[in-house]
């Protein structure tokens, strides 16, 4: 890390948020920098969906060069679902199967259009990775993986099933 120019920050921490995102602009406005490397979703799944992207790195601007990245299980299945298995037994999984075969499509760079707001234009870079990869859009983060889901979000999903019913 000390090599390559990493920003890093805590999440939680209002203040790196503040500060990561000049840092981000900063880099970009600077054409001497690389391209700076993002994972918007936060975490990986199952390789089934794309999980709701993290707005703060479509508000600073500059290009978007999408990514789509799917996992073929076909000879070794690169997902952990840590429910099932310890991290011990993923590692074994990983290093005994026959290979790790990723699919990986570089799409046409985009740019937010000017009635855009942030998480709009996250979620159409979503559903372009998406549709490339023949994943499903999920409109929650990965933080359900691992917490326990809000009332509120029950709440609205139970008034969008009474409406189908």
């Amino acid at each position: 890390m000390q090599t390559s120019q990493h920003v890093l920050f805590e999440r939680s921490e209002m203040k790196d948020r503040h500060l990561v995102r000049k840092k981000i602009r900063e880099h970009i406005a600077d054409k001497a920098k690389l391209p700076i490397l993002i994972f918007p979703e936060g975490t990986c799944i199952n390789n089934t969906s794309v999980m709701m992207f993290r707005k703060g790195s479509f508000e600073v601007g500059g290009t978007i060069h999408p990514v789509a990245i799917k996992y073929d299980p076909r000879f070794g299945d690169a997902f952990w679902n840590s429910t099932k298995h310890s991290m011990i037994t993923y590692i074994f999984n990983v290093l005994t199967s026959w290979s790790i075969v990723c699919n990986v499509w570089y799409l046409p760079p985009m740019v937010k259009e000017e009635e855009e707001d942030a998480v709009h234009f996250a979620n159409r870079v979503k559903g372009v990775i998406a549709a490339q990869g023949g994943m499903s859009v999920l409109p929650w983060d990965g933080g359900l993986k691992r917490k326990k889901v809000k009332e509120s979000f029950k709440e609205e999903q139970q008034k969008k099933y009474c409406q189908i019913v």
